[in-house]
């Protein structure tokens, strides 16, 4: 039996990186149906940013003391700082199995196929302990036989940060050993451009690729008893602005505020619910609102009205222009982008053309699965590694 890898960000805890993994594995299932399909982990490295002592404590603890500090340091409701605490707590044990991710970590790489992807797994120039400057996220040292790449992006990760901290050559070889690169935005196409001297495919997110809405699940009882504007922000993002807009274009229209993926101060409740059940919110929203790149994707899938925060790339601070911007200009949807708050209610008061937009994703997956389908092709012409029982 051929053996297929997947190295991601399937660990990391929130929807979009868990439904981005769970949809590329589906989709290498469907073109690979009689291989042994498992999820790879990598080794974090060392940060090339200096940004990971916090008031002298080692990095990765000092990620954490900040991470509570921004959870706890926002004006959301006791209890639904609590619930999300919670939801932090709890969400591997409860999620990571309907993903199909074990508990136990898995590090071998000798393999027929490794795919590395989606999400932001080229993103090497960041603070993040837990990533930092993974070489195993660049397939170095990799034993696979073959090696690809497929939607994968450098988040705000720039050419000109990559050489300000001179990884540019590393990066240059390490792509050499690649068989085939694919990318999911402009950002990353002109990285991997400038390091090789090839362009390379963008294709889209594997959430938009994998039809995740038959698989979601519809949310129950009273919690979907009043119409409601639909929040999907992480914690700490949304300014005090922002928050007072959403609260009082919420008010104006009648509706309950419902935060996902962080608790928010213009919130009426934070929900915990699984990835799936998360889509089935999406679908029953009047409206949303998000700052990120998978709330984007959800409001398309399920055809919502919604208005997209962008935010500048702050030097090594978040940033979501190189990949929300893409996105939305490859969907013709760059008239919902909301650079400032005070557009909110007219972004949302935009009709959206949703028949031509199918037709665009139509046409975009299958561009995507024609170049999955020619990276497994070769499983099917040699003889597989046997690994061991």
């Amino acid at each position: 039996m051929a053996t297929i890898g997947i190295m991601s960000m399937h660990r990391i805890l929130n929807y979009g990186s868990s439904l981005q993994a769970y949809s590329l594995r589906r989709l290498l299932a469907e073109l690979a149906p009689n291989a042994d399909l498992t999820f790879v982990d990598y080794h974090p490295g060392t940060p090339l940013v200096n940004e990971t002592q916090s008031n002298g404590i080692p990095s990765q603890l000092g990620r954490l003391f900040r991470k509570v500090q921004e959870y706890g340091s926002h004006d959301a409701s006791w209890p639904d700082k609590l619930r999300f605490f919670e939801h932090k707590r709890t969400y591997a044990k409860k999620y990571f199995p309907l993903i199909h991710l074990p508990a136990s970590r898995m590090y071998d790489t000798n393999m027929d196929l490794q795919v590395i992807g989606s999400d932001e797994v080229f993103n090497c120039v960041q603070s993040n302990a837990n990533v930092g400057f993974s070489r195993d996220l660049f397939g170095i040292n990799s034993q696979s036989r073959s090696l690809v790449s497929f939607a994968a992006s450098f988040g705000n990760t720039t050419l000109e940060k990559i050489r300000t901290h001179h990884v540019d050559e590393e990066l240059a070889a390490a792509f050499a050993r690649f068989d085939r690169i694919s990318v999911r935005d402009e950002n990353s196409a002109h990285i991997v451009e400038s390091l090789t001297g090839a362009r390379p495919p963008i294709h889209l997110d594997p959430t938009l690729v994998f039809n995740l809405l038959p698989k979601s699940m519809k949310p129950n009882g009273k919690k979907v008893a009043e119409p409601y504007l639909l929040v999907y922000a992480y914690p700490g993002r949304l300014d005090d602005d922002e928050n007072a807009h959403i609260k009082a274009y919420a008010k104006r229209k009648g509706l309950k505020i419902m935060c996902f993926g962080g608790a928010q101060p213009c919130g009426d409740s934070f929900i915990d619910c699984s990835p799936f059940e998360l889509l089935g919110y999406f679908s029953h929203a009047s409206a949303v609102v998000t700052d990120t790149f998978h709330g984007t994707i959800f409001s398309v899938l399920t055809e919502r009205p919604f208005a997209t925060i962008t935010r500048a790339n702050q030097h090594h601070g978040y940033g979501n222009m190189e990949k929300i911007g893409y996105l939305l200009d490859t969907l013709g949807l760059r008239q919902r982008e909301l650079g400032q708050i005070q557009q909110l209610e007219s972004v949302l008061a935009q009709s959206i053309d949703y028949p031509n937009i199918q037709q665009v994703i139509a046409d975009e997956r299958l561009k995507a699965r024609e170049y999955l389908a020619e990276a497994v092709a070769p499983l099917q012409e040699t003889k597989p590694i046997q690994r061991p029982q």
